[in-house]
């Protein structure tokens, strides 16, 4: 009896174990899908059209954000921050 018992028991933490992993890879696959369709939308034209009327100064902390959030790259940071500056 105590072998049948044990037998149980195994078995039951072996299917928790499998579920348990199974939710695991499902997550990372939908984390995994987001993050390549992501990587995949084209970028929005960097503050080629500032809103009419806003400051230089709002306009930069909008062009900072998009830098921060990884849209733009160093190189169009400064591209897009000297044309505000300039204008």
């Amino acid at each position: 009896m105590p072998l049948l018992r044990t037998m149980g028991r195994t078995a039951v933490i072996a299917g928790t174990a499998n579920r348990v992993q199974h939710r695991q890879n499902e997550r990372w696959s939908q984390q995994a899908a987001a993050q390549d369709s992501a990587a995949q939308a084209p970028a929005p034209a960097p503050a080629a059209a500032p809103a009419a009327g806003a400051d230089k100064i709002t306009q930069l902390k909008e062009l900072a954000g998009l830098k921060d959030a990884g849209i733009l790259t160093e190189e169009e940071f400064a591209a897009e921050k000297a044309k505000i500056l300039a204008g």
